[in-house]
C-alpha cells in the first residue's frame, strides 16, 4: 500500500513537472514589426487582433526618408555598409515572452538591416520565433535563413509570406497560419 501511495504522488509531482514545464513554454506572445509602407503593419495589427498578444514596433531612432526613392537609397546605404541602425524601441521585459512573431517587408531578398538590430538586441535562446513578411513578388528571399543565422539558438519556425498587402483573403490566410501554431484566440 505504501509503494502505491508513492507512486502516485510521484505520478502527481512528476505531471506538475510536465505540466509548469509546458506553461513556460508557453509562456507570452509578443508581435513585434518593422513596416514602411504599412503592409506589415497591417499583418501584425491583424495578427494582434487574432491572437490578443502584445505588439510593440521597430522604430528607428533616425527613421528612414518619407520619400520612396530617398527611402530605397537609405535602406541600400545600410545594406551596403552592413549597418545596425540605432532603434527607439526598447523591450525591457524580453525574458517573459517564449514566442515571437517577427514582422518585416522582404528588401533586397534580406532582412531590413533594423530588424538585424533588433534581433542582435536580445537574447532569443529557447525562444519559438515566427515570421511574417510582406513583399512584392520576392517571396521569403533569405530572410528565414537570416534569422536563423542571427539567432541560432531560437527555434525558427515557418513564415506567412504575403505579396503586397495581401487582398481579400488576408485575414483568413493568417488565421490559419496561427492555428498551425496554436496562437489563433478565437475569443
Amino acid at each position: 500500500m505504501r509503494q502505491k501511495i508513492i507512486i502516485m504522488v510521484s505520478l502527481m509531482l512528476l505531471s506538475g513537472l510536465v505540466f509548469s514545464a509546458a506553461a513556460q513554454q508557453r509562456g507570452k506572445t509578443l508581435i513585434v514589426y518593422f513596416s514602411e509602407s504599412g503592409n506589415t503593419r497591417n499583418m501584425a495589427t491583424i495578427i494582434q487582433e487574432l491572437t490578443g498578444a502584445d505588439l510593440m514596433e521597430i522604430e528607428m531612432r533616425n527613421p528612414y526618408s518619407d520619400n520612396y526613392n530617398t527611402l530605397l537609397d537609405e535602406a541600400e546605404q545600410d545594406l551596403l555598409s552592413n549597418a545596425r541602425p540605432p532603434l527607439r524601441t526598447r523591450i525591457d521585459n524580453m525574458n517573459e515572452y517564449s514566442t515571437v512573431l517577427v514582422g518585416y517587408p522582404n528588401w533586397y531578398a534580406i532582412l531590413p538591416m533594423p530588424v538585424y538590430t533588433f534581433l542582435e538586441s536580445y537574447d532569443f535562446s529557447g525562444k519559438r520565433i515566427i515570421p511574417f513578411c510582406s513583399h512584392g513578388n520576392g517571396m521569403l528571399g533569405e530572410t528565414v535563413a537570416n534569422i536563423c543565422k542571427t539567432c541560432p539558438n531560437a527555434y525558427v519556425r515557418e513564415a506567412l509570406s504575403v505579396t503586397y498587402s495581401g487582398g481579400n483573403s488576408l485575414r483568413n490566410e493568417i488565421q490559419a497560419w496561427l492555428i498551425k501554431y496554436n496562437l489563433y484566440n478565437d475569443n
